[in-house]
């Protein structure tokens, strides 16, 4: 297992980048114009000739600036996270194959991800539920769950605690914005919903028995240490499963891959399907955080919804997958008939091998995936915007009420040559579906699980284009007269009914044309 380390501090301008998800729209003309500091930076010598101002300034200042797409956000939070690996290196090397251990002598790298402090804050200020979105366990041998019934309030919880329980966070994205901001980040690199947990152990302690999970889990040591042992899996077929397994006796697991003590900083990768345990040290509590990714996303899951929407087509337009099965079949076929070699059989077997090679051509995949980005729009958590990209979508621009005037303020139009685009990469999906086009989206979703239903709305086939035209353009800004519809009337529609809905943004808050003096 080979360990990479960082020196302290490297890490606190990857955070800045990382973490700070957009830059301003406004650009460095428009905003330091005025500045006192800038204009006697720019101050030019005597002898200097004078720059001369471009004819087409107004072009210049009057187009969509460059604004990092969610995408590149996302691809920034993970290398940060998997640093000094490279991300190329990791998905040859680790992903979906072998643990990877980062080992760094930086405790503070993690530190602005979550902490005790800010789990306390959270039971008493906020309505945590047991089993619902925390758990009380103990491990001696057996696993067991102590969750009493109602609120989690801190005195009872911290009196677990201090009997030697471990506490488990289930969904900590819910009530902290930091674990929702990192996690909403990740989902454009993986174009995957990103989860995460919490685990606080007292010292001296184990709160889980060896398991594996269904999820691609990144461990991130955020306090105190943790004695981890790392276990391949037991066969071919429990290697990248589906599911999470239940809980191990110790001489199920065998001999450790890795066995290492996790510190503030530190980093443990581990595919679906590796089994793990740890235990705190005897003389300080543990705090880890696990980021998770890719469960039921596999090539299983779409071929579950492939192969019956392909079958449906075949039988639709094939005549050979209508025909009737031959009327002996059941005299050569079957469990009591595995053993037979008769012709029979062997012609029965060949016209299954033909029908499903035949089947390929009648598969739907674009529309299959389709179905896998409706279910990611339903799982992923919502955007989580910065104030300056707030303030160019429906959250924070258009409509206010002015207290002082009683009177309705700020009433805004998206212009033909507003420029606009998406709000985030993952946050439509362009779904055909019987006799319609609909786009499911995720902009309503709340930071707890599937709290809300699917949401959509109808566009039609007629205006789809434009929506398709937005997905393909991202991260580039479209402004909305040059959508590829006929009518102006539509392009204005299709901008307006996706600004409503929080699914676009602005490169520039909305001019009021209509408020009074």
């Amino acid at each position: 297992m080979e360990d990479f380390k960082l020196k302290n501090g490297d890490h606190e301008e990857a955070i800045e980048k990382v973490l700070k998800n957009v830059k301003t729209q406004v650009s460095d003309k428009k905003r330091k114009k005025g500045d006192p500091k800038n204009n006697s930076a720019s101050k030019k010598k005597k002898s200097q000739a004078p720059e001369l101002i471009p004819a087409d300034l107004d072009d210049i200042l009057g187009e969509a600036e460059d604004e990092p797409g969610s995408i590149e956000n996302g691809d920034n939070a993970f290398e940060w996270m998997i640093s000094p690996t490279s991300v190329s290196d990791f998905y040859k090397d680790y992903w979906e194959k072998k643990p990877l251990h980062l080992k760094r002598s930086d405790p503070s790298f993690y530190k602005s991800v979550f902490s005790t402090k800010a789990f306390d804050k959270i039971i008493r200020e906020q309505r945590v539920l047991y089993g619902k979105n925390l758990d009380v366990t103990s491990y001696d041998g057996k696993r067991e769950t102590h969750n009493p019934v109602g609120r989690v309030f801190p005195a009872v919880l911290w009196d677990f605690y201090n009997n030697g329980c471990s506490i488990r966070m289930l969904n900590p994205q819910t009530f902290h914005n930091g674990v929702w901001r990192l996690c909403s980040t990740l989902q454009d690199h993986f174009h995957n919903m990103v989860g995460a947990n919490v685990y606080l152990t007292p010292p001296g302690t184990q709160g889980f028995a060896p398991h594996w999970d269904d999820v691609e889990v990144f461990m991130l040591q955020l306090e105190g240490k943790k004695h981890w042992k790392i276990y391949s899996p037991r066969s071919k077929e429990e290697t990248l499963p589906r599911f999470s397994s239940g809980n191990f006796e110790q001489n199920e697991v065998g001999t450790p891959l890795l066995e290492v003590d996790l510190e503030p900083g530190d980093m443990i990768y581990m595919p679906r399907g590796t089994i793990h345990q740890g235990n705190c040290l005897s003389d300080e509590h543990s705090l880890h955080i696990t980021i998770s990714a890719y469960q039921l996303n596999s090539w299983t899951d779409l071929l579950e919804k492939l192969l019956p929407a392909a079958l449906t087509a075949a039988s639709q337009e094939d005549l050979q997958f209508r025909e009737g099965l031959p009327r002996d079949f059941l005299l050569n076929m079957g469990v009591a008939h595995e053993e037979n070699k008769s012709s029979a059989r062997e012609q029965f077997m060949d016209k299954v091998k033909k029908l499903m090679t035949k089947l390929i051509d009648y598969a739907p995949v674009d529309a299959a995936c389709d179905q896998m980005g409706k279910k990611l729009m339903h799982d992923v958590l919502p955007p989580a915007l910065e104030l300056s990209e707030k303030a160019r979508t429906v959250l924070g621009d258009g409509e206010k009420w002015n207290s002082t005037k009683n009177t309705v303020v700020n009433r805004v139009e998206i212009d033909p040559d507003t420029s606009i685009r998406l709000i985030r990469s993952t946050a439509v999906r362009l779904v055909t579906e019987e006799d319609s086009v609909l786009v499911y989206f995720s902009t309503e979703n709340t930071r707890e699980y599937q709290e809300v239903g699917e949401q959509s709305l109808e566009v039609g086939s007629d205006l789809a284009p434009a929506v398709e035209h937005l997905i393909t353009s991202y991260p580039a800004w479209v402004k909305v007269e040059d959508l590829p519809l006929e009518e102006l009337e539509d392009r204005m529609k299709v901008a307006g009914d996706l600004w409503e809905r929080g699914i676009l943004m602005t490169n520039e808050p909305l001019e009021a044309h209509y408020d009074d003096p």
